[in-house]
This record gives C-alpha cells, structure tokens and sequence, in this order.
C-alpha cells in the first residue's frame, strides 16, 4: 500500500460518501494535493447500508439547489469514472392519511414549484396505477415527483473516489488518524498509523468527514460537531415474483418508506422515539458491521406496513437490518469552516440524507474552501449554528432519540422539540413560568412564547390551521399595539467589543456609520464583499471604547466568529455577554408611562429620543435602558444584569397591573415586526441577500470611510436592482402563511415568500419576498396583480414596498 505524503493542501478525513465527495469536488477545482485517509475501507461506517434514496425536494431553495445538484452528478459519473452507481430515476410517491397530513403534503408540492421542482399532485387511481400494490383506502392525498430516484450508495461513493483519485487525490484505505498537532487556531498536521507505519502529513487544511464518528474526530481537532449515532433498522423482503420498478413510496404518518430493489421490497423505519448507540464510544473493530436485530422494536412498523402494502404478509423477510447512523439535534448537517478554528472544515451528520446530500454538499463545501467565501446562503447548515453546549454527550443522546423520528413526523409549523430542554433559561423563566407562559426552545434557550390564560392547558396544541395559541397571541399583539407589554428578550446575544480601535474596527466590518456620540444605538449589517448580509444587529455606543452588538440567539457564535476572523490589526476583544445581562421589553403607546412609574429617570424625546440609550434607575436597581424597537412601537429594551433581573421584572409587572400591561411571548413580536416589514435574518435576509434588494440601504453609511462591501454596494447603485425585498397582505383573512409559499405576479411564479405571520391588527396573514424587477421602477413593480399560493391554492395579496403598519413610524418616535 502506497503512504501518505509529506505534506497536502487539505487532509479529508473519513472515507464516505461525503469525504469522497468533498475529494472529488476540490480536485474538479484543481486542487491536486488532496489527501482522503479512511480508518477501515471506503463506505465501511454509514454509507455502505444507506438505503440510497435520491430526492430533490428539501426545506429550503438552497438545500434544494444541493439535492438537486446531487441527482445530475449521479446521473454522469457512470460515464466519467466507469463505476456503476446503480442511478435511476423511478420517482416517488408521498401518500397522506389524515387532513392534517394533507395539508403538509400539498404546502410541500406549492413549495416545490417555487424551487422549480416537477411535482404533480395524485388521487387514489393515480398512485394505483404507478404503484398497484398498496391500500389507498384511507388516503386523503398524494403526490408524485418523477424526478427523484434511488442509486447504489456504496458505488456512488466508489465511483466519487475513482474520480478524485483520476485528478491527483491521494485516498488511501486502511490509515487511521490518531492525532492533530495544533498552532494557535490551525492544525498544522495530520499525525497517522497504518500495518506499514506511522507518520505525519503537514497541511494547509483539514475536512472532518467522519460521519458518526465526527463528534469524537472533533474533539480531537478541538471544534465542537455535535451528533449522536442511533439505530436505523429496515427490512428487505424476499424475491417477490414479477415485481416491477416502482417509485419510492413514503407513508410518514406510518413511519415509513418503501423502495423496491432487484425484484425485493425494502421496508424502512424512522420511528417516533429511536435508539441511540455507541454512548461510551464506537467499537475500535468496526467496519461493515450491523447492529443485533430488536424485532419487538420494528413490529409496529410491520404491522403497519402489511396492512399497507398486503403483498408483504405473503413474502417473507430474507434480511431484518440494523445499522448505525448519525444524528444532529436539530435534523440539519454540518457544513463549513468550525468556529472554533481557521482551516478545520467540517461535512458530516447528514441525518439518513447523505446519498442525496452528498454531492451538493461536497460541492458547496469545495467551492467555500476554494474563494474563502460561502458560494451562497449555507445558514440551514452552517456548523456556526451549533452552540458550544449542544456537544455535550448526554444532551446529543437524549436529543437524538426524537430526531430520527423527526424526520417523518408532521412538520408543523412552531414545533418544538420534546427532547433535552431546560438548558439555557432566562433569570425570568420561573417567574414567567408562574404566569402561564408557554415556552419554545430555541439555540438550546427556553423563551416565553405565548401565555396561556387561567384555565388553559399551557401547552402547544399543533394545526396548519389556526393553533390553540392564535387567539391568545392576538390578545397580546393588541396590548403592544393599544396599550403596554412586557416581554423577556434574554435570549438575544450580546457581544461587546472594546478597545482603542473599537470605533475603527466597528466601522470596517459594519456598513453603517459608528463614528456617533456614546449612548447612541445604531440598527447595521455586517456585509460580504458581494454586499450579502453576513450579520443584521444593532450596536450601542457605550463609551470611546466600548460597544455592544445585539444579534439574534442563535447566530451570537456565527457573529463573533465573524468579528474575529475579520479583527487583523485592531487592538480590540471581542466577549460574549449575553449571559450576563437580561432583557425585559417594555412596549407600546403606554411604555413610557409604565417606565415613569418605576424609575426617577427621563424618558421624553428631548432626553431620550428614539435610537438612544441611557443609565436609570428601576425600583431599587439599575439598569440601562435601550430606546429601540423591533414591533414598530414606543418602547424600551431594558439592560439589567442578571442579578437584578427578577426584581426589575417585579417591579415593572406589579407597577402595571392595573394599568393592564400584558405579559406577551415571542410569537407576538415575529405578528408585530411582520406588520412593520422589519427583516429576520436567516429568512428574509441572508449571506446571499443584497443589502440594497433588501430594502436596507437606509442604514449603509453615508461617509468614505471604507467597510467590508462597500465596492458590491456602490456597483450595486451604478447597475441597478434586479429583486427588490416587497411586503404582501392576503386580502381573504383565513389562510395562514409560514414561509416558502409561492408567489405569482400576474398568473406566474415569480418567487416564493421568505417569512409569513399573522397580522392582527391588519386583519390578514402576510409575508415578505423578493420579487424580479430588473430594469422596473417602483411604480411598475406594484402596478401588477399578486397571488400566494398556500397548499395549491390561489389567494389574492396587496402588495407594498413600504410598511403596510406605520410607513413612516410616527408611532415609535412619539
């Protein structure tokens, strides 16, 4: 066996489909000092027992764009490699059994034409006649994608080596990696063992591929990948006389999927509650290996399946198999540059979906570490998503036993997740908890999400429709809108940079202009050199030397990573805060009378005006008090340090009784901030977003200080907009928005909404969404006719570029 190298560009380490796909994309980009090390053989961990299942259809567009890339690059690299990959495209049916159900399903085939996927939707004569062996008696929909198909995992994955290995990659079998030797923030080398020897390869980079063992390879390169392997279990029939090709069949409410194969049925689980593996460590010894068979586990699922497809109960079991397969906690996999480190990649954790993952990830990936930039939104799977405690081993375990379920349980829109809660909670939390609220989880915190009145089961009761909280959520929307709320924003991150260059430093990676007087608050980007939206926040001045950023919870670590990456020279550190202090929001036309009340300070606009900050006094505490607004009110987000927090919140909450201020959840302020046309990142506007076709070119200074971007914007303003970010209001006020759901300018698909609430104070669901405009002027973009489409049907929409709420936000600066 040949050995490694010296020395390699990147080092991939794991020999899976991803790590094989990851070679093949970077030497297709002309890296040629490629090396992939495999501790075993190729495909021998996860891919080699993957059902192989190709579907284009993700949650996304850009995951979309990926799976989508995946089934092209199949569909040729029999002919580029001469390796057989088994690719065909038999299509795939998606059968629905309750109303519910339906309703997902057919939200699914809208969001499917937005993303330019062929699906057609199929009554029970239809799905007979592509698949005639199953009961449709109790199906309420289905529908068909033709393009989606099924290949060989294993060969593919061979077939992705052969490539890599034609364009100069080195992929040797058999090495295990036992080290790395670190240098600040890089790994400067791979150290290896093999039956000819060890050894060690210097390097300019490093891919953690290692599938389920990623979590452990992680750790070893000092980057947290959390996931956790669990058991996946299918069967695989005997022969079944004259059976034909078949589309891939799915019944999600059953928990299962059907793939014909060879004349044989597959039957695969993804069960509600799984079985997690390996919590003391994957054997040393593994290597093309299935787990013991648990039948008492998978006979629901059979049970099931014969009465589903009946030609079962006449054709035996020629394999039941377990085998092991990685999970994340929140079902997305990992991409990209770690935070933790400035060459340690990572591509794993591919949650059952890796065959169809695994091109357009190696793709992205490649690209990314080719430029040093994303080649386009990645945030879905972004590894920065991930925050430090999620890789704890004993959260992963307990996590991982609902996402595999996950996978095939209803997708309701404000889901939360059962598992592992109760991590991260606001200094409020027992006391908001004493009042009715109903908590969400998001990055691992508990937030207050809507609050249940007395008498009220506190807790979600899922629908499409109109859920058990609507009317609740409305209540607290009106008293932010009429009269005062409270609300907990602790969860927010908070990043204070400090230092003599804070000022230099803050105006080079922000676009706007933070050259202002201390105590001033100034809403901003963090832009790419395309102009994308790296980061939406807002920055306090808080003295010369110091300042605070306030960004969404879950993408605190992302920003921080960002900040550093880009600090160079400036004398400046960058420290996470968001612990420290808590966040009470004290909104609406009565906010200030409700402050008045608890606080010696003042709140007039001669002293305070809108955009501003100042120290006071609260009861007995102190706290700072931010005039800024993310529901288009009169308002403050009250800083207090965490110690004071409880009694702070006593304070205002008693002081408010009966002035009738209302405790409201978070749900409230995405109904509030979607009638103000106010962005959220990571839906509306993302890494690949403009900040001009956003509609944020009010915020972008107006100075020459130069700013990462600036060259994008001003070629931006010379060439004119080719989208521009507009806001819809339904004119029937019955249906309910989510995100992704086409839209139509004039009878065609044009876009799709990239966020949607409930307006209650507009009376209707909206949503915002980019539409074409190249070469229009305002006037001509509006003067069409728009539709939304919300599970296959039409529903007129007023369109605005301006905030349908207070276009002039009169209302927050009174």
């Amino acid at each position: 066996m040949a050995m490694p190298p010296k020395h390699a560009r990147v080092v991939i380490v794991g020999g899976g489909v991803i790590g094989c796909s990851v070679a093949y994309h970077l030497t297709k980009l002309g890296w040629t000092d490629v090396v992939l090390l495999e501790r075993k053989q190729l495909t021998s961990g996860t891919t080699w027992h993957a059902a192989g299942l190709i579907a284009q259809l993700r949650a996304t567009k850009n995951m979309t764009k990926l799976a989508k890339y995946s089934q092209e690059l199949y569909g040729t690299l029999e002919d580029e490699t001469g390796v057989a990959t088994g690719f065909r495209r038999n299509g795939s049916i998606t059968m629905a059994l309750s109303q519910e159900r339906r309703e997902e399903i057919l939200r699914q085939a809208s969001m499917a034409r937005a993303f330019g996927v062929e699906v057609e939707e199929i009554g029970p004569d239809d799905v007979l006649a592509r698949y005639p062996h199953v009961n449709v008696e109790d199906m309420t929909a289905a529908v068909y994608l033709d393009k989606d198909g099924q290949g060989d995992p294993a060969n593919i994955a061979l077939a992705l080596a052969r490539g890599a290995k034609d364009r100069g990659a080195v992929v040797l079998e058999r090495t295990k990696v036992t080290g790395f030797e670190k240098q600040d923030r890089r790994i400067t080398a791979v150290n290896w063992e093999s039956a000819e020897g060890e050894g060690r390869i210097t390097c300019d980079h490093v891919v953690n591929c290692a599938g389920m063992w990623g979590h452990e390879v992680g750790r070893q390169m000092g980057v947290n990948v959390p996931l956790h392997a669990c058991e996946h279990f299918y069967i695989v029939t005997d022969t079944v006389p004259e059976l034909t090709q078949l589309p891939t069949l799915r019944v999600p409410e059953e928990c299962a999927y059907y793939k014909e194969d060879a004349g044989k049925i597959l039957l695969g689980a993804f069960e509600p509650m799984a079985k997690p593996w390996a919590m003391k460590g994957i054997p040393e010894d593994f290597e093309f290996d299935q787990l013991p068979e648990d039948f008492d586990h998978f006979e629901p699922i059979l049970e099931a399946a014969v009465n589903r497809l009946p030609l079962l109960a006449e054709t035996g079991i020629h394999t039941f198999f377990n085998g092991p397969e990685s999970f994340t906690p929140d079902d997305s996999y990992h991409l990209g540059l770690a935070p933790e480190m400035d060459n340690v990649w990572v591509a794993a954790g591919f949650n059952s979906i890796g065959i169809q993952s695994a091109g357009g990830a190696g793709m992205a990936l490649a690209a990314w570490m080719d430029t040093g930039s994303k080649p386009f939104d990645l945030g879905d799977v972004d590894i920065s998503r991930m925050q430090p405690f999620q890789g704890n081993k004993t959260y992963l375990f307990e996590r991982s036993k609902e996402t595999l379920g996950l996978l095939f349980a209803d997708h309701f829109p404000y889901r939360q997740k059962a598992t592992a809660r109760g991590i991260r909670r606001s200094p409020l939390h027992e006391a908001l908890k004493s009042e009715g609220a109903v908590f969400g989880e998001f990055a691992g915190w508990e937030r207050a999400n809507w609050f249940a009145d007395a008498g009220q089961k506190a807790e979600y009761e899922y629908s499409w429709k109109r859920q058990n909280w609507f009317d609740n959520a409305a209540r607290e929307h009106q008293a932010i809108r009429e009269n005062v709320g409270i609300y907990d924003m602790s969860s927010f991150g908070k990043l204070r940079v400090e230092g003599r260059d804070a000022e230099a430093f803050l105006n080079y990676v922000s676009a706007s202009n933070l050259s202002v007087p201390v105590g001033k608050i100034v809403y901003s980007q963090f832009l790419n050199t395309k102009g994308g939206i790296e980061a939406d926040v807002t920055i306090t001045r808080l003295s010369e030397t110091a300042y605070l950023i306030v960004t969404p919870a879950a993408t605190c670590l992302a920003d921080q990573t960002w900040l550093r990456r880009h600090q160079g020279d400036f004398n400046v550190t960058i420290t996470d805060m968001t612990a420290a202090e808590a966040v009470i929001c004290v909104m609406g036309p009565n906010a200030r009378a409700l402050l008045e009340r608890v606080s010696p300070n003042d709140f007039s606009n001669a002293t305070n005006p809108f955009g501003t900050c100042q120290e006071i006094e609260i009861g007995m505490g102190l706290a700072r008090a931010h005039r800024v607004t993310y529901v288009g009110e009169l308002g403050w987000e009250i800083y207090v340090s965490t110690d004071m927090a409880a009694h702070v919140f006593e304070v205002l909450h008693e002081a408010g009784r009966d002035m009738d201020a209302k405790l409201c959840g978070l749900h409230m302020m995405d109904s509030c901030r979607i009638e103000k046309g106010f962005r959220h990142f990571g839906h509306d506007i993302t890494s690949e977003d403009h900040i001009l076709e956003a509609g944020l070119g009010f915020a972008i200074k107006k100075t020459d200080v130069d700013y990462i971007g600036r060259s994008a914007v001003e070629q931006k303003r010379e060439e004119g907009l080719r989208m521009r970010m507009v806001q819809f209001l339904l004119t029937d006020p019955e249906p309910l928005l989510y995100h992704a759901e086409p839209l139509l300018r004039d009878g065609e698909i044009v876009s799709y909404l990239t966020s949607g609430a409930y307006g209650h104070t507009l009376g209707g669901a909206m949503g915002l969404g980019y539409v074409p405009c190249e070469g229009e002027s305002a006037a001509e973009l509006l003067a069409s006719s728009y539709e939304v489409e919300v599970a296959g049907q039409r529903v007129a929409a007023r369109a605005s570029l301006k905030p349908f709420y207070d276009p002039k936000s009169e209302r927050v600066k009174f």
